[in-house]
Protein backbone atom coordinates (compact mmCIF):
# COMPACT_ATOMS: atom_id res chain seq x y z
CA UNK A 1 0.00 0.00 0.00
CA UNK A 2 1.28 3.46 -0.79
CA UNK A 3 1.34 6.89 1.32
CA UNK A 4 -1.63 8.15 -0.39
CA UNK A 5 -3.59 4.43 -0.10
CA UNK A 6 -3.28 4.57 3.97
CA UNK A 7 -4.47 7.79 4.26
CA UNK A 8 -7.12 7.52 1.76
CA UNK A 9 -8.21 4.22 3.51
CA UNK A 10 -7.48 4.34 7.11
CA UNK A 11 -10.46 4.93 9.21
CA UNK A 12 -11.00 5.09 13.32
CA UNK A 13 -11.98 1.30 14.38
CA UNK A 14 -15.22 1.23 16.25
CA UNK A 15 -14.87 -2.26 16.66
CA UNK A 16 -12.50 -5.38 17.01
CA UNK A 17 -12.09 -9.56 16.52
CA UNK A 18 -11.57 -10.65 19.47
CA UNK A 19 -8.60 -13.10 19.67
CA UNK A 20 -6.80 -11.61 16.17
CA UNK A 21 -2.77 -11.13 17.45
CA UNK A 22 -1.11 -9.15 14.78
CA UNK A 23 2.45 -10.79 13.27
CA UNK A 24 4.96 -9.72 15.33
CA UNK A 25 7.10 -8.50 12.51
CA UNK A 26 4.49 -5.55 11.86
CA UNK A 27 4.83 -4.72 15.20
CA UNK A 28 8.24 -4.38 15.46
CA UNK A 29 7.72 -2.39 12.76
CA UNK A 30 5.19 -0.13 14.35
CA UNK A 31 7.56 -0.14 17.23
CA UNK A 32 10.37 0.76 15.26
CA UNK A 33 8.68 3.76 13.53
CA UNK A 34 7.63 5.05 16.88
CA UNK A 35 11.02 4.83 18.65
CA UNK A 36 11.96 6.93 15.70
CA UNK A 37 9.28 9.64 16.81
CA UNK A 38 10.64 13.28 15.63
CA UNK A 39 10.49 15.53 18.44
CA UNK A 40 10.96 19.55 19.28
CA UNK A 41 14.80 19.50 19.57
CA UNK A 42 15.22 15.58 20.00
CA UNK A 43 13.55 16.16 23.51
CA UNK A 44 11.74 12.54 23.27
CA UNK A 45 9.56 13.55 26.47
CA UNK A 46 7.74 10.06 25.63
CA UNK A 47 7.19 6.84 27.16
CA UNK A 48 5.32 4.29 25.83
CA UNK A 49 3.41 1.21 27.45
CA UNK A 50 2.87 -1.48 24.98
CA UNK A 51 0.27 -4.02 26.14
CA UNK A 52 0.26 -7.63 23.81
CA UNK A 53 -1.81 -10.25 26.64
CA UNK A 54 -5.02 -10.19 27.58
CA UNK A 55 -3.55 -9.30 31.04
CA UNK A 56 -2.15 -6.34 29.68
CA UNK A 57 -5.06 -5.28 27.84
CA UNK A 58 -7.49 -5.74 30.84
CA UNK A 59 -4.76 -3.89 33.12
CA UNK A 60 -5.32 -0.92 30.84
CA UNK A 61 -9.25 -1.38 30.50
CA UNK A 62 -9.36 -0.73 33.95
CA UNK A 63 -9.15 3.16 33.02
CA UNK A 64 -12.52 2.59 30.54
CA UNK A 65 -15.48 2.38 33.01
CA UNK A 66 -18.32 4.30 33.60
CA UNK A 67 -18.62 7.59 31.41
CA UNK A 68 -15.55 5.61 29.38
CA UNK A 69 -16.98 2.29 29.25
CA UNK A 70 -17.30 2.87 25.72
CA UNK A 71 -13.81 2.07 24.75
CA UNK A 72 -13.53 -0.99 26.76
CA UNK A 73 -14.09 -3.30 23.84
CA UNK A 74 -11.76 -1.74 21.67
CA UNK A 75 -9.11 -2.48 24.01
CA UNK A 76 -10.05 -5.64 25.52
CA UNK A 77 -10.38 -7.00 22.01
CA UNK A 78 -7.51 -5.95 20.13
CA UNK A 79 -4.13 -7.32 19.31
CA UNK A 80 -2.50 -4.71 20.92
CA UNK A 81 -2.44 -1.84 22.72
CA UNK A 82 -0.37 1.29 23.42
CA UNK A 83 -0.86 4.10 25.96
CA UNK A 84 1.48 6.99 25.19
CA UNK A 85 2.84 8.81 27.90
CA UNK A 86 4.42 11.61 28.51
CA UNK A 87 6.85 12.87 31.12
CA UNK A 88 5.83 14.99 33.92
CA UNK A 89 8.90 17.13 33.65
CA UNK A 90 11.87 17.49 31.28
CA UNK A 91 14.46 17.39 34.31
CA UNK A 92 18.45 17.17 34.18
CA UNK A 93 18.46 13.64 34.37
CA UNK A 94 16.49 13.25 31.14
CA UNK A 95 18.35 16.29 29.57
CA UNK A 96 21.77 14.47 30.08
CA UNK A 97 20.41 10.96 29.08
CA UNK A 98 19.28 12.49 25.58
CA UNK A 99 22.82 14.56 24.93
CA UNK A 100 25.02 10.97 26.19
CA UNK A 101 22.90 8.84 23.79
CA UNK A 102 23.61 11.76 21.43
CA UNK A 103 26.84 11.08 22.15
CA UNK A 104 27.20 7.74 21.63
CA UNK A 105 25.02 7.64 18.59
CA UNK A 106 27.89 9.47 16.81
CA UNK A 107 25.81 12.69 16.40
CA UNK A 108 28.75 14.95 17.49
CA UNK A 109 31.47 15.31 14.54
CA UNK A 110 32.76 18.47 15.23
CA UNK A 111 34.14 20.27 18.01
CA UNK A 112 31.61 21.88 20.18
CA UNK A 113 28.88 20.32 18.60
CA UNK A 114 27.98 18.54 22.00
CA UNK A 115 27.59 21.88 23.75
CA UNK A 116 25.83 23.96 21.20
CA UNK A 117 23.27 20.78 20.88
CA UNK A 118 22.80 20.99 24.72
CA UNK A 119 22.49 24.74 24.72
CA UNK A 120 20.08 25.13 22.65
CA UNK A 121 17.52 22.46 23.59
CA UNK A 122 17.97 23.77 26.96
CA UNK A 123 17.09 26.93 25.50
CA UNK A 124 13.59 25.93 24.48
CA UNK A 125 13.24 24.12 27.91
CA UNK A 126 13.79 27.14 29.54
CA UNK A 127 11.72 29.34 27.04
CA UNK A 128 8.65 26.51 27.89
CA UNK A 129 9.51 26.77 31.32
CA UNK A 130 9.94 30.39 32.14
CA UNK A 131 8.39 32.26 29.36
CA UNK A 132 5.56 30.58 27.81
CA UNK A 133 5.04 28.37 31.19
CA UNK A 134 3.61 25.82 29.03
CA UNK A 135 5.89 22.46 29.56
CA UNK A 136 3.35 20.11 30.07
CA UNK A 137 1.70 21.24 26.97
CA UNK A 138 4.48 21.22 24.65
CA UNK A 139 5.59 17.81 25.55
CA UNK A 140 2.29 16.65 25.09
CA UNK A 141 2.28 17.86 21.55
CA UNK A 142 5.33 15.76 20.83
CA UNK A 143 3.25 12.44 22.07
CA UNK A 144 0.51 13.62 19.39
CA UNK A 145 3.63 13.72 16.61
CA UNK A 146 4.40 10.39 17.65
CA UNK A 147 0.73 9.38 17.48
CA UNK A 148 0.18 10.76 14.02
CA UNK A 149 3.15 8.60 12.78
CA UNK A 150 2.09 5.50 14.54
CA UNK A 151 -1.29 5.92 12.57
CA UNK A 152 -0.36 6.71 9.18
CA UNK A 153 2.31 4.17 9.80
CA UNK A 154 -0.01 1.45 10.45
CA UNK A 155 -2.05 2.39 7.58
CA UNK A 156 0.72 1.47 5.43
CA UNK A 157 0.79 -1.95 7.16
CA UNK A 158 -2.72 -2.43 6.70
CA UNK A 159 -3.68 -2.82 10.37
CA UNK A 160 -6.35 -1.59 11.79
CA UNK A 161 -6.56 1.11 14.46
CA UNK A 162 -7.90 3.80 17.05
CA UNK A 163 -6.92 6.39 18.89
CA UNK A 164 -8.66 6.77 22.46
CA UNK A 165 -8.61 9.64 24.62
CA UNK A 166 -11.75 8.71 26.39
CA UNK A 167 -10.52 6.64 28.79
CA UNK A 168 -9.59 7.93 32.26
CA UNK A 169 -6.47 9.11 32.97
CA UNK A 170 -6.07 9.01 36.84
CA UNK A 171 -6.85 5.36 36.90
CA UNK A 172 -4.48 4.57 33.73
CA UNK A 173 -1.73 6.36 36.15
CA UNK A 174 -3.09 4.18 38.76
CA UNK A 175 -3.10 1.02 36.99
CA UNK A 176 0.64 0.94 35.15
CA UNK A 177 2.11 2.83 37.98
CA UNK A 178 3.22 5.71 35.81
CA UNK A 179 3.18 8.31 38.30
CA UNK A 180 6.24 6.77 40.43
CA UNK A 181 8.00 6.59 37.26
CA UNK A 182 7.46 10.16 36.89
CA UNK A 183 4.74 9.77 34.08
CA UNK A 184 1.55 10.24 32.69
CA UNK A 185 -0.97 9.00 30.72
CA UNK A 186 -1.91 11.28 27.22
CA UNK A 187 -3.56 8.78 24.53
CA UNK A 188 -4.46 5.74 23.85
CA UNK A 189 -4.33 3.40 20.43
CA UNK A 190 -5.90 0.19 19.77
CA UNK A 191 -4.27 -1.84 16.79
CA UNK A 192 -5.99 -5.34 15.05
CA UNK A 193 -8.23 -6.44 12.95
CA UNK A 194 -11.95 -5.13 12.89
CA UNK A 195 -14.76 -6.67 13.78
CA UNK A 196 -18.10 -6.54 11.28
CA UNK A 197 -19.51 -4.93 13.96
CA UNK A 198 -17.37 -1.61 13.09
CA UNK A 199 -20.13 0.51 11.45
CA UNK A 200 -17.62 3.38 11.02
CA UNK A 201 -15.83 0.71 8.19
CA UNK A 202 -18.41 1.39 5.50
CA UNK A 203 -18.95 5.31 6.06
CA UNK A 204 -17.48 7.70 4.09
CA UNK A 205 -14.23 9.90 5.12
CA UNK A 206 -16.26 13.30 5.66
CA UNK A 207 -13.81 16.67 5.92
CA UNK A 208 -14.59 20.45 4.86
CA UNK A 209 -14.10 21.64 1.51
CA UNK A 210 -10.15 22.13 0.43
CA UNK A 211 -10.99 25.95 -0.23
CA UNK A 212 -11.81 26.37 3.70
CA UNK A 213 -8.94 24.14 4.89
CA UNK A 214 -6.35 26.11 2.82
CA UNK A 215 -4.90 29.04 1.87
CA UNK A 216 -2.75 29.76 -0.50
CA UNK A 217 -0.96 33.02 -0.77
Amino acid sequence: MNFTDAVLSRHTVKAYEGGKTLPQEQVDMLLAWLHNSPSSVNSQPWHFVVASTPEGRETIAKAATGTFSYNHPKIVDASHVIALCMRADLDEAHLRAILAQEESDGRFKVEGAREGQDKARRSYVDLHRYELRDVPQWMEKQVYLALGGLLLGAGMLGIDATPMEGFDASALDAALNLRERGLTSVVLVSLGRRSEQDFNAGLPKSRLPKEVVFTNI
